[in-house]
């Protein structure tokens, strides 16, 4: 959620001239990058590796039979 503020901050580096508008473009596809990664790929990765366990309440019954 904080990422597209941060984003928007490095606009007026980007657009200023000088060697501050390169790492402002590397700063800015950072913090996006950061947000995709976040945002999509870390719920999915857990989504993917959770579908093979059980809840401990699942495991506690099992092992109480």
């Amino acid at each position: 959620m904080i990422g597209l503020p941060a984003a928007a901050g490095r606009v007026p580096l980007i657009l200023s001239s000088g060697g501050g508008a390169a790492i402002g473009v590397v700063i800015l596809f950072g913090i996006l990058a950061a947000a995709v990664i976040i945002v999509f790929i870390v719920p999915t990765a857990y989504d993917l590796i959770s579908r093979g366990s059980v809840s401990p309440q699942t495991v506690a019954r099992k092992l109480k039979q």
